[in-house]
């Protein structure tokens, strides 16, 4: 049998951890960590500690860490592929799940074991083929991947009685089966739905960024690395963002890696998360069109954004629920746009903005958070190596998603977490609760 050392190093630290995390509940397991206010609980739990998620951490100031690790200093650390510039998703999984950066060997190791993973079975094609060419990607892909749950490896053991201790092991079998197929999935849903059906042969010879990538049809050198540093750096945000509790959520009831990531999918779907990235190019192209130039003046810019903050709509792509500076994976895209020399109409608006929207959204006073997050900026790189279609760019969102909410689904079954249960009220419990406090303080 071939050895696995991935899955050895996540279970030799698994264990430890897991024993450590039970200490922790005996011994310490009625310490009050947080207070739930009464705007948190109406506005959806907004910052209450509450999930426990390893793979990564956001800060309000320096952005997303994965494991310790900031966007730029993970550009430099993980592994390339052939002499490229940017990192393998490959390995930011591998970091995700056993918190050490992979050797350049382990992570072309990672790289073979998904190309070996990644045949999906006829009937999944079948399956989106009786769908609409016009169905959304999203659905597509999240239909995709319930199809995909034929090959579950946890559902069948815990149909024959698997052992709670082999949770883990299951579940890490089929994340590994997973993500290796998604992009054939999501390539093949891109093709039928934008290029008449015209397939295009994953190339073994490629590893996972660069195949997808491949596969979409794109044959620019420039945009595999474009490719790997997008599937990277959207990988995971820590587990409160909506996709990623929703993944939790799934799994929580002991569903697989595959029924729990199509949960994910959905959440990421709305408009209020994934969705956004092709809401922002939708806006900026509207924008041209109604200004009637590809190069608008700063006045103009201005005035546009005004009439949108004026009709109770927001900029697209700026704020964040946490952030309070310019999102990190923005200004790595910008550093990837400049160092690689794109130049474009798209891109320079997109840089206008990042000069303009930040104090006019400031001066309202009323926003916390007035800095591009990620959405300012992706759109605009895809558009410019030709990937145009604006409806598909959350499936890519989705592809690089799953790393790091399956990283933590296994980590969520290694260390046995629980159902997650929370309590609900109703609205006259809230208003006769609150109103039993004022009085009681009056």
């Amino acid at each position: 049998m071939i050895q696995d050392p991935l899955k050895m190093k996540f279970f030799e630290k698994a264990q430890i951890a897991s024993e450590n995390l039970k200490k922790l509940a005996k011994d310490n397991g009625d310490l009050k960590l947080d207070e739930v206010t009464v705007s948190q609980m109406i506005g959806g739990m907004r910052g209450v500690k509450s999930l426990l998620w390893e793979t990564s951490e956001l800060d309000a100031e320096l952005g997303i860490k994965f494991r310790g690790y900031d966007i730029f200093q993970l550009r430099e650390l993980l592994p390339k592929f052939n002499g490229g510039t940017e990192p393998l998703p490959e390995s930011l999984f591998w970091l995700m799940l056993v918190d050490e950066i992979p050797t350049q060997a382990e992570a072309l190791w990672l790289t073979d074991q998904w190309v070996r993973r990644s045949l999906i079975p006829e009937h999944v094609f079948k399956a989106l083929d009786a769908l609409p060419t016009s169905t959304h990607p999203m659905t597509q892909f999240s239909i995709g991947i319930s199809a995909l749950q034929t090959e579950s490896i946890f559902a069948r053991r815990h149909a024959e009685g698997m052992n709670k201790n082999e949770y883990w092991n299951a579940t890490y079998e089929d994340t590994m089966n997973l993500l290796a197929k998604l992009p054939r999935l999501a390539a093949y849903i891109y093709r039928r739905s934008f290029h008449n059906g015209k397939h295009i042969s994953p190339d073994i010879t490629l590893d996972w960024a660069g195949n997808f990538a491949h596969m979409l049809g794109i044959s620019n050198p420039e945009f595999k690395e474009l490719m790997r540093l997008y599937l990277t750096i959207h990988g995971d945000h820590e587990g409160g963002n909506a996709s990623a509790h929703t993944t939790h959520l799934v799994g929580s009831t002991l569903s697989d890696s595959y029924l729990s990531l199509a949960g994910g999918m959905n959440a990421l779907a709305g408009p209020l998360h994934g969705l956004a990235n092709q809401e922002v190019i939708s806006w900026i192209i509207k924008m041209m069109d109604i200004l009637g130039t590809e190069t608008p003046s700063d006045k103009q810019v201005e005035e546009y954004i005004k009439a949108t903050l004026a009709g109770g709509r927001v900029v697209p792509g700026y704020g964040h629920a946490v952030l309070r500076k310019p999102d990190p994976r923005f200004l790595v895209q910008k550093q990837f746009a400049e160092e690689y020399g794109l130049k474009s109409n798209l891109l320079n608006v997109v840089w206008q903005l990042f000069r303009l929207a930040p104090p006019m959204l400031e001066s309202t006073g009323k926003v916390k958070n007035p800095w591009p997050n990620v959405d300012a900026h992706s759109g605009a790189s895809l558009v410019y190596y030709g990937l145009k279609e604006h409806n598909f760019y959350t499936v890519l969102f989705g592809v690089s998603r799953s790393l790091g909410v399956l990283a933590s689904l296994c980590w969520s079954r290694a260390l046995s977490l629980g159902l997650e249960r929370p309590k609900s009220v109703s609205t006259k419990w809230l208003h006769t609760f609150v109103a039993n406090q004022l009085a009681t303080k009056s």
